[in-house]
C-alpha cells in the first residue's frame, strides 16, 4: 500500500510496444485468481482514445464480476482485465476530439468487459474528460464509476430538484459519499444512513441529519423524503414506500431480477422505484470535475495499493470499506 501522489501534469507520449503489463483473471473465483500478465496493447478505434494508465480504483461491481456473481449479465471470455475507472495521460486520440497527446484525463471505460488494470486502456472519446492540475491521478481514478452512479441516480433517475429532501443509505461508502455531496451542491436537504462510527464523516460531507442503521430503521421513521437513494443495496422498494412523499422516487444500485421487475411495475405509480446502471458520459465526468474544482465535491480515499497488490485491493473492498474509495496505482 502506498501514499497518494499529486498530478504532476501532462507528459509527452513515448513509443509504445506491442505488449503491456496487466492484471488479469483466467476464470471466476476469489481474489487469488487475479495475477499479473503480459497482454497486447489495445488498438483504439477511430473514435477512441488510448490512455497510459496511472491509477484505477476498485468498485463492488469489479469483485462481483470477478467472482462470477454477475455472469448471467456478462458471460465469460478470458483472460479478462478488471476495472472501469481510469486516470492517466492521453497517448493517442482522434483529430477534433478536443484532446491532445499528454493531456491528463479520467475515463469511465465504456467496454462492458472493463480493462482498467493495465498499463494502457482504450476508451471512447465520449467517456473521457480532462482533469485539472489540482486533481491527483488517485483522486481522478476514484471518481468515474462511483461519481457517475451517484450523479445519475439523483439527477436523472431521482429527478432531484433544489429544496427537496434526499436520503442516502450507505452514505459513507464510495457511491454514498459522492451522493451526499452532490445532493447538497444541488440545494437539497440530505439525511445520511451509515454506521454510528461514520456519523462525523457524513456530517463533514454535508449531511443535515444522520441515522445509525444499527440503532434506527429509517424506513419506520416519521420523516418523509422526495428521494431515497440506496447506495448500499440494503433495502427494497416495498421497505421504503411509506417514507416516500407523493411523487417520490426510490433508486437502488442493486441489479437483480427482482429489482428490474420492480422498476417495470412501479413506473406508472405516484411513488416509483428504479434500479440504475451507470452510463459512461464525458459530460457527467465534467460535471463532477466542476464540483471538485468549486470545492463542492471532496474525494476521500480509503487506501492506495500498488499494481502488484491488486488482489489485496479487491479483498479490501470485499470486506467492506467504511469511508471512501480503494485506489490502485498502475504506473
Amino acid at each position: 500500500m502506498s501514499d497518494i501522489k499529486t498530478n504532476g501534469g501532462p507528459e509527452p507520449s513515448s513509443a509504445i510496444g506491442q505488449s503491456m503489463r496487466a492484471i488479469v483473471f483466467d476464470d471466476y473465483g476469489d481474489a487469488s485468481v487475479l495475477h499479473p500478465a503480459e497482454r497486447p496493447v489495445p488498438k483504439p478505434d477511430s473514435d477512441e482514445v488510448l490512455i497510459a494508465v496511472r491509477a484505477s480504483s476498485v468498485n463492488p461491481v469489479d469483485y462481483r464480476l470477478r467472482s462470477g456473481e454477475m455472469k448471467g449479465l456478462l458471460p465469460g471470455g478470458f483472460p479478462r482485465i478488471p476495472g472501469y475507472d481510469v486516470a492517466g495521460t492521453v497517448v493517442q486520440c482522434p483529430q477534433g476530439s478536443g484532446l491532445t497527446a499528454g493531456d491528463s484525463v479520467m475515463a469511465f471505460l465504456d467496454s462492458l468487459r472493463g480493462g482498467a488494470l493495465a498499463e494502457y486502456a482504450a476508451c471512447g472519446v465520449s467517456a473521457v474528460a480532462k482533469i485539472p492540475p489540482e486533481m491527483s491521478y488517485e483522486q481522478a481514478a476514484a471518481i468515474p464509476l462511483a461519481g457517475s452512479t451517484a450523479l445519475q441516480s439523483l439527477r436523472d433517475h431521482g429527478r432531484m430538484q433544489s429544496g427537496q429532501r434526499v436520503l442516502v443509505n450507505g452514505a459513507s461508502g464510495g457511491v454514498g459519499m459522492f451522493a451526499v455531496q452532490i445532493a447538497k451542491a444541488y440545494g437539497c436537504h440530505v439525511d445520511a444512513v451509515a454506521s454510528g462510527e461514520n456519523e462525523a464523516f457524513c456530517r463533514e460531507l454535508g449531511a443535515d441529519h444522520f441515522y445509525d442503521y444499527l440503532q434506527t430503521d429509517f424506513a419506520k421513521s416519521d420523516e418523509r423524503w422526495n428521494i431515497v437513494f440506496d447506495a448500499a443495496g440494503k433495502s427494497g422498494y416495498l421497505d421504503v414506500r411509506e417514507v416516500l412523499l407523493e411523487g417520490g422516487r426510490y433508486v437502488s444500485t442493486e441489479p437483480d431480477v427482482k429489482g428490474m421487475l420492480m422498476t417495470v411495475l412501479t413506473w406508472p405509480l405516484s411513488k416509483s422505484g428504479t434500479i440504475m446502471l451507470a452510463k459512461s458520459k464525458a459530460e457527467d465526468l465534467e460535471e463532477l470535475i466542476r464540483l471538485f474544482v468549486e470545492k463542492k465535491l471532496a474525494v476521500t480515499i480509503d487506501s492506495v495499493y500498488d499494481f502488484e497488490d491488486a488482489a489485496e485491493a479487491h479483498r479490501r473492498v470485499e470486506t467492506g470499506v467504511d469511508r471512501g474509495k480503494v485506489v490502485i496505482r498502475v504506473a
